[in-house]
């Protein structure tokens, strides 16, 4: 647990900083190089990079993983400073096509390439001693254990992240997020957090046959709570919220329906599509894993 605190705390800081909703402006969208969300993204890379070197010098046969993880980390930083930085930030405040990119990414990939990186060890190293040892500490705590353990159970962060996307796309709440700098943080900052502790139970919540089993069904689950809300939209003839169907055509020259729509098909088809790949990833390793276990009594 201790090892996933830094995490939490660097990849959080951009999405706390950047601007989200205000008046939209007239023109192309452009690059959001706010100080307050570059100057984080380029923390969490610098830390990073600093925690890899220290690592790197006492290590000795673990430096090909360390590469790999690198390798990781690199692709999920790109991809969440692209979300949130490139012109694609400011155009899903115009757009919910857009707009549900920029969550994809976040929430399908970059979290996922994160935790994959396994860049909890690495943060912390690139802190002081001292502060390494009362993250420690604070981690070794019993009641914070307990609630790690619960937050990341596979059915429990499973859960968690359906309700949090079912929430925040109900009309008073997205289109309250719309209009409201600090409920757009908290909505971005929510899918941010559940997609982390979805992918870490994923991928690391139980180990062994039996955990890959659940991942796989948890997955296949998402695959379903995705695509159901998706596909609300999809077929739905109207818009359901205010503040985009208050800006009449998009820049793609979609009505405000019409984007929805396409939206919809966005989390519904892609956004399940890869939900059930990973699933059947990990059904894959379940199999794998019940052949060994079944052959080794025969041996």
């Amino acid at each position: 647990m201790k090892r996933l605190l830094p995490l939490f705390g660097l990849i959080a800081a951009p999405l706390l900083a950047h601007g989200g909703a205000h008046e939209v402006e007239r023109g192309s969208p452009g690059w959001t190089l706010d100080p307050w969300v570059t100057l984080p993204l380029a923390a969490l890379a610098l830390a990073y990079a600093v925690g890899a070197i220290r690592l790197w010098q006492r290590s000795g046969l673990g430096r090909s993983e360390l590469r790999r993880g690198a390798l990781f980390f690199g692709c999920g930083w790109s991809v969440l400073a692209g979300a949130i930085v490139s012109p694609l930030h400011e155009a899903g405040e115009r757009s919910f096509t857009m707009h549900m990119i920029e969550h994809e990414l976040i929430m399908l990939v970059a979290t996922l390439l994160l935790v994959a990186s396994r860049p909890g060890g690495v943060l912390l190293w690139s802190l002081p001693s001292a502060a390494r040892q009362a993250l420690g500490g604070l981690g070794r705590a019993g009641p914070l254990r307990a609630l790690w353990r619960l937050l990341t159970d596979p059915v429990a962060a499973t859960a968690l992240q359906g309700a949090v996307m079912w929430v925040w796309h109900l009309p008073p709440l997205f289109d309250r997020a719309l209009g409201h700098q600090g409920w757009h943080i908290a909505q971005h900052l929510s899918f941010l957090l559940s997609s982390l502790l979805f992918w870490w139970a994923m991928t690391r919540g139980r180990e062994g046959r039996h955990g890959y089993g659940v991942s796989a069904l948890c997955l296949f689950a998402t695959s379903l709570i995705g695509g159901a809300l998706g596909a609300l939209m999809a077929v739905s003839t109207s818009p359901w919220y205010a503040g985009y169907a208050a800006m009449g055509m998009t820049l793609g020259g979609l009505t405000p329906a019409e984007d929805q729509q396409l939206a919809g098909l966005l989390m519904w088809i892609p956004g399940g599509l890869f939900h059930a790949a990973a699933a059947l990833w990990f059904l894959f390793k379940w199999l794998n894993a019940s052949e060994a276990s079944h052959a080794q009594p025969a041996r």
